[in-house]
């Protein structure tokens, strides 16, 4: 059972990434702000769901969220500021669009830049334990592989409808037969 909240105020956002580790692409990031009793069956860290699972809980959470933003950081972004820099320029973006001024961040991972005016927690493991950590870790994860699937219709060769960016030995393939894409994070090791 996840937890509704940890710092005790109700504006709590939660955050966290997609596409960290990915080959191409941006990196996306989630805010969301849940209401205390808002437990959807099935909700938890979006790599424990199915795609149709995480597809499913997404309109639920955008409709009872009480505040919810996705923000992104472009390959060029990852290239100049390295991919950790990256992700949380996409979370501090998500913070910045969201309609209601959150009164503490719970951050996903064990580091985070710093959000000026913004006390934040960082949570190992927070999006299997957390509601609103679990609630950004599922929309930024379906609103990227919407991105890359978009992409993947310029780009069919890379497989990305299928991979969403990763490094899976086909994308790596098609990587060596094509070469890269401009959407390739030149930065990474691509083969």
């Amino acid at each position: 059972m996840l937890l509704a909240n940890y710092s005790g105020f109700a504006l709590e956002a939660g955050l966290d990434e997609a596409g960290r580790g990915c080959l191409a692409g941006p990196v996306f990031a989630a805010a969301v702000i849940l209401p205390p009793d808002f437990n959807p069956r099935f909700l938890n860290d979006s790599k424990q769901l199915s795609a149709k699972r995480r597809e499913a809980l997404r309109p639920v959470i955008c409709a009872e969220a009480v505040a919810w933003a996705v923000g992104q950081a472009s390959e060029a972004e990852i290239s100049s500021l390295n991919i950790a820099q990256a992700s949380y320029l996409a979370m501090h973006r998500a913070v910045a669009a969201l309609s209601i001024r959150p009164e503490h961040l719970l951050v996903d991972g064990n580091r985070f830049r710093p959000l000026p005016g913004y006390e934040h927690t960082c949570i190992i493991g927070g999006d299997g334990l957390y509601r609103n950590i679990a609630a950004a870790s599922v929309l930024a994860k379906t609103f990227r592989d919407d991105y890359m699937s978009a992409l993947a219709a310029e780009f069919p060769e890379y497989g990305w409808a299928q991979n969403a960016g990763y490094p899976t030995a086909q994308h790596r393939q098609a990587i060596r037969t094509h070469g890269p894409s401009p959407h390739h994070r030149m930065g990474f090791r691509l083969l």
